[in-house]
């Protein structure tokens, strides 16, 4: 972008990756000011460790099941982000819970993308739960880490209707179109120094933000 300095991220996965994808093609085409300095996959078959490589990116695995427990796991983990010099986690489609002591290291550096419009839904099979409730609106929400699971400050959000006969993998593939948007967008601002987090929560352009952006509603 104009020779600006990017920021550097190192995106981890556990599957194919799609956000990572969004990700990395918009950095590609400049559309934000960032790059990927790695990719990272907790699972030696990831899917999207591939896709990286074909996108002429740096990829590494650190197979959870290769380490004796969590905290052997995440050794390794924290070291191969830090190697990569990478100023900004993203965690995209990665389905392991990190302790309190691995996110406090990344206070205020790093996101997470979550497929529900939270707070409703955290954890797993959210399409299905919203559903279930008979939801009219559903969605996807990005936000900062902390050490309580898809609770940490939520930056911005998307939302998409629930339609008449749909199934999870229906409004999976609606909710996932927007991830792409909303994910890309949301780190663009923080590369921009736009978004932060501070102790007394997220700022957007210096000020306090109160409450999630709306995707179609942003600027």
């Amino acid at each position: 972008m104009n020779g600006a300095p990017t920021l550097a991220l190192a995106i981890v996965i556990s599957g194919r990756g799609s956000n990572m994808v969004a990700i990395a093609q918009a950095c590609a085409r400049g559309q934000i000011g960032a790059r990927v300095a790695r990719v990272i996959a907790d699972r030696r078959d990831a899917g999207g460790l591939a896709l990286a490589q074909q996108l002429g990116l740096e990829v590494s695995a650190v197979p959870a099941r290769e380490y004796a427990g969590r905290a052997d796991f995440e050794a390794a983990l924290r070291t191969t982000i830090d190697a990569s010099g990478a100023q900004l986690v993203v965690l995209a489609g990665f389905m392991r819970i990190l302790s309190p002591e691995f996110t406090r290291h990344y206070a205020g550096r790093m996101l997470n993308i979550h497929p529900s419009l939270l707070p409703k839904y955290p954890g797993l099979h959210t399409h299905e739960r919203a559903l279930a409730a008979q939801e009219r609106e559903h969605g996807a929400s990005v936000h900062f880490v902390t050490g309580e699971l898809d609770a940490g400050p939520v930056v911005l959000q998307a939302r998409v209707p629930v339609l008449p006969g749909d199934t999870a993998e229906s409004l999976s593939a609606r909710v996932q179109q927007q991830e792409h948007i909303i994910y890309p967008r949301a780190i663009g601002w923080i590369a921009a120094g736009r978004l932060r987090l501070t102790d007394d929560g997220p700022r957007f352009d210096s000020r306090p933000l109160q409450q999630p952006m709306l995707e179609g509603q942003t600027t």
